[in-house]
């Protein structure tokens, strides 16, 4: 019954636009009240979901992507992808993909992803001939590997909440991510021969490729580091975190000397604001998913999946069905810390690795960014893009499927996410 009351309320703040984090706190309040439980509960609940050691690497991932930014690290990146790969037909799509893939080993957040070079790449498909929703679309697709390779941000919230050792679940990410680049370059292949997509027009005064490279070469490291301390078992994921920030500064201070005092200050200003941001979520989906867990949902969940079915497939299949339902309509990070001690029980019991189950929901849940109506990415690039809403939702389409195809695949190849961890952490 208190689950039941505690939804109702909450979506009804949802549809009277009461942002997410004060529809959850508000709505789990309010039962707390009406079920005479001590209103101390509120608060104890929501600081001790953030007394986390892996949720000190969400704002140390947010600051090292911004210093990265404010330090032009990721323009070198950009410049040497697109001499590499913009000379064939729809290059400067697969300089999306691929860049995406390469910022995220910084950033691991999809918004941060189109925020940091979303605008860049809008204006330069503007400028070679490409429409407006191919741009788009490409743009949103490849940021879903963000959340995917390590670091993660989801990947580590679903670690906190699931109770799953984080360096196992950001090692799971890395295969992934990999297919999921795969399956869109492909895409981006097909559309350019259907649609004669041009070539990218490689300025006479880019630097030359192997001048390029050298240049890059230091920001290429980081994503090296951050792995390689991650499987070696050197670094956990806040240490990482934290290594991974102490290189930004080195590489914008000592090597590239493009890091001001203003773009620092800027730098921490952005972290302090996203931070906030994303914990405050983290705080009231706690307070949220606690209030379910005392009424027994969790297990009443558990027990209600494994009678529909053992088979861990269907259960695999039911949950994807679910989850491509919720990411339509809820953020991504309350979503994950809502469902995962819902969900994670129940798959394990059917032999599901809760690593791969990680990978999986939160693949999920970024195609859901891809969707209206709460699909954040829409509105990311609508507004770094300045175009329509409607032109966004039609350039989404078209990659829905390769997205579709890369999560079929990871559901069904339990291996990709699981070979890797299993390998390091034997």
């Amino acid at each position: 019954m208190m689950s039941l009351i505690v939804m109702i309320l909450f979506l009804l703040t949802m549809l009277m636009g009461v942002p997410i984090a004060m529809a959850l706190g508000v709505s789990s309040a309010i039962v707390i009240w009406a079920f005479d439980m001590p209103l101390t509960v509120v608060a104890q609940r929501t600081i001790n979901a953030l007394d986390s050691l892996p949720l000190l690497a969400v704002p140390m991932f947010i600051l090292a992507a911004a210093l990265f930014g404010a330090s032009g690290i990721t323009r070198h990146l950009f410049v040497l992808i697109r001499l590499l790969v913009g000379g064939i037909r729809g290059g400067l799509g697969h300089v999306t993909v691929l860049a995406n893939l390469l910022f995220s080993g910084i950033s691991g957040a999809a918004l941060a992803d189109i925020g940091a070079l979303g605008g860049t790449q809008i204006r330069m498909m503007r400028e070679q001939g490409y429409k407006d929703e191919f741009a788009a679309g490409i743009i949103m697709a490849a940021a879903t590997i963000g959340p995917i390779f390590p670091p993660s941000i989801p990947l580590i919230i679903f670690a906190a909440a699931a109770e799953v050792s984080a360096v196992k679940v950001l090692l799971a990410g890395a295969l992934p991510a990999l297919v999921i680049a795969a399956v869109l370059m492909v895409q981006i292949a097909v559309m350019a021969r259907r649609q004669n997509l041009p070539r990218d027009t490689i300025t006479e005064d880019a630097p030359p490729l192997f001048k390029a490279f050298i240049k890059a070469l230091p920001a290429l490291f980081a994503p090296v580091i951050l792995i390689g301390g991650l499987a070696s078992g050197f670094f956990g994921p806040t240490e990482v975190a934290a290594v991974t920030v102490i290189y930004a500064l080195f590489l914008g201070q000592f090597v590239y000397r493009e890091l001001t005092w203003n773009g620092l200050v800027e730098a921490a200003r952005e972290t302090v604001h996203s931070t906030a941001s994303v914990l405050f979520i983290v705080g009231a989906a706690a307070l949220f998913a606690w209030v379910l867990t005392i009424d027994q949902l969790p297990s009443r969940a558990s027990e209600f999946l494994l009678a529909q079915s053992s088979n861990p497939w269907v259960l695999l299949l039911v949950v994807n069905l679910v989850l491509l339902i919720v990411g339509m309509f809820m953020e991504s990070i309350a979503a994950i810390l809502i469902l995962a001690p819902i969900f994670t029980p129940a798959l394990v019991a059917a032999g599901v690795d809760p690593v791969h189950l990680a990978v999986v929901m939160v693949l999920n849940l970024m195609i859901g960014l891809l969707t209206p109506p709460i699909g954040m990415s829409l509105y990311m690039v609508a507004q770094v893009g300045r175009m329509p809403l409607s032109r966004v939702i039609a350039g989404a389409l078209p990659f829905l499927w390769p997205l579709f195809i890369a999560l079929g695949i990871i559901t069904f190849v339990p291996a990709l996410s699981t070979w890797l961890p299993n390998l390091v952490m034997k």
